[in-house]
Parts: C-alpha cells; sequence; structure tokens
C-alpha cells in the first residue's frame, strides 16, 4: 500500500506495529494516542476531516424512548473502561443530546456538500 486514509482506530495497531508510517491525521487537532503525528493543518492551513459515529433510530420513535437510550448512551461513553479504550484507539466520545447530534449531522452535510461542490464531484 503506497499511501491510505481511514480512520485512526481502524490503522492505529498498524501504526503502533510500524507496518504503516503515520504522515499525519487528518483531525483539527493531534491525536493523545498518536501524540507525535503531526495534523495535516499543520501544513495544510484549515484542513480538517475527521471520522464520527453515531446512534439513530427511525423517525416516529417516541420521544421518553429517544431520551432513555440517550441517557444509557451517554452514561455507557462515561464509563472510565470504556473511556480508556476509545482512547487506546484514538477515539475521542461525545456525549450530547438528541437535539446536538441533529445539529452536527446538519452541519457535517453542509460541511461536506460545499467540499462537493467546490470540487464538482459529480455522481458516475
Amino acid at each position: 500500500m503506497q499511501a491510505a486514509f481511514g480512520p485512526v482506530s481502524q490503522l492505529i495497531e498498524h501504526i503502533r506495529s510500524s507496518k504503516l508510517r503515520a504522515l499525519a491525521v487528518t483531525t483539527a487537532t493531534r491525536q493523545a494516542a498518536l501524540p507525535g503525528i503531526p495534523t495535516v493543518a499543520e501544513f495544510v492551513p484549515g484542513y480538517e476531516g475527521s471520522v464520527w459515529y453515531g446512534v439513530g433510530a427511525p423517525k416516529n420513535i417516541p420521544t421518553n424512548i429517544i431520551e432513555k437510550l440517550n441517557m444509557e448512551i451517554n452514561a455507557a461513553l462515561a464509563d472510565a473502561s470504556l473511556k480508556a479504550r476509545f482512547a487506546e484507539l484514538a477515539c475521542t466520545p461525545m456525549s450530547m443530546t438528541p437535539v446536538e447530534f441533529g445539529k452536527l449531522i446538519v452541519d457535517e452535510t453542509e460541511k461536506w456538500a460545499k467540499v462537493i461542490k467546490l470540487a464538482n464531484i459529480k455522481p458516475e
């Protein structure tokens, strides 16, 4: 493999074992799990691209169920052993409300739509 772009969580073991040499991370800040690896933004100001994961549900789920799921997920993300595992994988859990998560989805969609438009990317 000549080059790879991918989630650090999926590549970190290859980096740690020296099977893959990390040149930079695409997140806005350096990763605590790989402190010696610079960000792309240190060479290309303003560059940022990161992967995030979330839990979604069908549209008409009752609010009380959404609130319960959110409470339990955020409680799990606060667990010390889970936090430690995420840190090993260079993942940063982001506890948020359903409204905040909805805003993240909208913001990310708008950000990447601009990139697609500026790059004139078209579906095949």
